[in-house]
């Protein structure tokens, strides 16, 4: 009861199956076709870019799937204001500092388009914009989204590919050049901000 009370006086709710997702929550993403989260480490690619991979990764309980909501890079939006459907925000990885990205490099396994992870403490470029594109007013909890990115139209998304040695086991996350089955995305955990009237 204590700790449900300091939560609450705190701004955050733990809840992952309602309410909208929030300027300033941190949350993990997961893919709704391979259930895999939205993962990177500091392991940079082989190929492309040479950027910070992202990957999908099948364990809940990984530090490395956390990412923040953020504005995008010439927005604003108020610690625990409601997403709305067909905003532009960014996406920084919680563990390393960089901000997740696109652009036309190919990505390693499938030739589709490279996703990394740019930047350092939460500063990049218009390559980190991404449209959050869903059914409803604002983006809900739960809600099935998709995430295209604002410079190159890419939809973010799974290649249905794993990578081996020495990411073995994760999945190759990837820009697809359309929507399909592979960019469906929804909240899995996170600790969400709250209105500051709430």
């Amino acid at each position: 009861m204590k700790l449900l009370l300091a939560i609450s006086l705190l701004g955050i709710a733990v809840s992952a199956d309602d309410g909208p997702v929030t300027c300033g929550s941190v949350v993990k993403l997961l893919a709704n076709r391979e259930q895999v989260r939205l993962h990177s480490h500091d392991v940079k690619y082989g190929s492309g870019s040479g950027q910070q991979s992202v990957t999908g990764m099948p364990d809940s309980d990984d530090v490395n799937s956390h990412w923040d909501i953020r504005p995008s890079l010439k927005g604003n939006c108020r610690r625990g204001t409601p997403i709305e459907c067909g905003q532009v925000i960014r996406l920084k990885h919680q563990t390393t500092g960089c901000l997740l990205h696109s652009h036309h490099f190919s990505s390693p396994l499938s030739s589709n388009q490279e996703i990394s992870c740019f930047g350092k403490d939460g500063e990049g470029d218009t390559g980190d914009n991404w449209q959050v594109l869903c059914n409803t007013d604002v983006w809900l909890r739960g809600e099935l989204v998709k995430l295209k990115h604002e410079d190159t139209g890419a939809y973010l998304g799974t290649s249905g590919q794993q990578y081996g040695r020495p990411i073995a086991g994760q999945k190759e996350i990837v820009g697809l050049s359309s929507p399909n089955a592979g960019s469906e995305w929804r909240t899995a955990e996170g600790i969400y901000m709250m209105p500051s009237d709430e």
